[in-house]
């Protein structure tokens, strides 16, 4: 076994961890170890060939590839060492890492560990569609990774249950590559991915959303022939009577991300049960001293843009834990309220400017989020449209925070 000192280890080469790599190198902090289970840096991007990304940092649409360039060039221009093929298998509270690499089985002891693994797909098996289990059920990401890198067609007539932008990105790659898309099926009554998805990769090809509905059953022997779909009442419960049979080979699941926190658990990180992240203080802190988070793993974002900046903060952060700089004031705790998902930071100090993300529970227009403490209102900020499948930030400067007891963010 190989052991190692290092002063920051990043585990994830996505988005988030190169993004926090290279902020706590710029923070004066030389002896990082990137490490990367894939065979290159770049993670999901990598197959992410539409563009779209970028737009808030760049100031231009770019592909996948394209973005994640820029920060792989970043990282190798700095000399920031990685990992790559290497899998963690375990990580504690001490900050103690065993890594499964080509070399060997290796040890890493390190100050600080920011956690960027991002996130996984819920699977056929974690939402209970009933049938039988034929080839053909694909989750969007797999399907994706099959067309876009492997250049392996994965059917020819596609139902997609779920309206998430992977599943609307991928209605449209099916399209351009000759398949007959002939459904997207969403079980809550408006999409879960962003509208500009479903205006450029449904509206504009002409293919159906089945808002209300869900997949009651899977037919087929070998290969899937048909699926049956069902709209449902305000519980999500199908309705009776309201069957419809779809002739289909393929069946492509969009049905929600799932942050990948099983090292977190291990390192002994408490997560948010609406989240399924860490629970972290305005520094992206977790409640383990020297141990941070970002990105997807922390909670799923909807813009790469948003992972970027969210990870630079918490590179800045742990350098300054390893330079002894970052003191841990965070006691206030913040709450998501009436209208809100849920908000973070979890907790903040009162002492300096904060960005919150947060999401809604409900699509609406002309609303206010509202941040208060007990009764007294700190801020109003208006928002001329709100919906679940987009993330909302804003700032909030520290003047507003003296003497706060507790916070609640809602809507009005």
């Amino acid at each position: 076994m190989i052991e190692r000192d290092v002063d920051i280890a990043i585990i994830g080469g996505g988005p988030a961890g190169l993004s926090a790599a290279i902020a706590a190198k710029k923070s004066g902090i030389d002896n990082i170890l990137l490490i990367e289970r894939n065979e290159s840096l770049g993670g999901i991007l990598n197959q992410c060939i539409h563009e779209g990304f970028g737009i808030e940092i760049f100031g231009e649409a770019l592909t996948g590839p394209e973005y994640m360039q820029r920060f792989i060039d970043k990282v190798e221009q700095l000399r920031i060492p990685y990992m790559l093929n290497s899998t963690v298998l375990d990580i504690n509270r001490k900050k103690h890492i065993t890594v499964c690499s080509p070399e060997d089985l290796i040890k890493i002891k390190a100050k600080a560990i920011v956690l960027a693994m991002g996130c996984r797909e819920r699977t056929r098996g974690q939402i209970c569609i009933p049938g039988t289990r034929p080839s053909g059920i694909y989750t969007a990401g797999c399907a994706q990774n099959l067309i876009n890198l492997k250049n392996y067609m994965v059917g020819k007539r596609v139902v997609i249950l779920g309206s998430g932008d992977i599943g609307l990105i991928m209605a449209r790659r099916f399209k351009l590559e000759g398949a007959e898309v002939l459904a997207v099926v969403e079980i809550l009554p408006y999409s879960s991915g962003l509208p500009r998805n479903v205006v450029q990769c449904l509206e504009d090809y002409d293919i159906p959303l089945y808002l209300s509905h869900t997949v009651v059953d899977i037919r087929g022997i070998k290969r899937v022939e048909e699926v049956v779909i069902a709209e449902v009442d305000e519980k999500r419960r199908p309705i009776k009577g309201t069957e419809k049979r779809i002739e289909c080979d393929t069946l492509l699941l969009s049905v929600g991300l799932i942050p990948e926190n099983e090292l977190s658990k291990m390192a002994g990180v408490s997560l948010d049960p609406i989240t399924n992240g860490s629970i972290v203080n305005e520094n992206l802190e977790t409640n383990v001293e020297g141990i941070f988070a970002c990105g997807n793993v922390l909670h799923v974002h909807d813009l790469v843009d948003h992972v970027t900046l969210e990870a630079e903060l918490a590179g800045e952060s742990a350098a300054a834990f390893v330079k002894g700089e970052l003191r841990n004031e965070s006691n206030i705790k913040v709450t998501a309220g009436k209208g809100i998902r849920y908000a973070l930071p979890h907790l903040i100090s009162g002492k300096r400017d904060v960005k919150f993300s947060l999401r809604v529970t409900y699509p609406d227009r002309d609303r206010k989020i509202v941040v208060r403490d007990g009764e007294r209102i700190l801020k109003k900020i208006p928002r001329v449209r709100i919906n679940p499948s987009e993330m909302i930030q804003f700032n909030i400067e520290k003047e507003y925070l003296k003497g706060v007891n507790g916070l609640t963010i809602e809507l009005e």
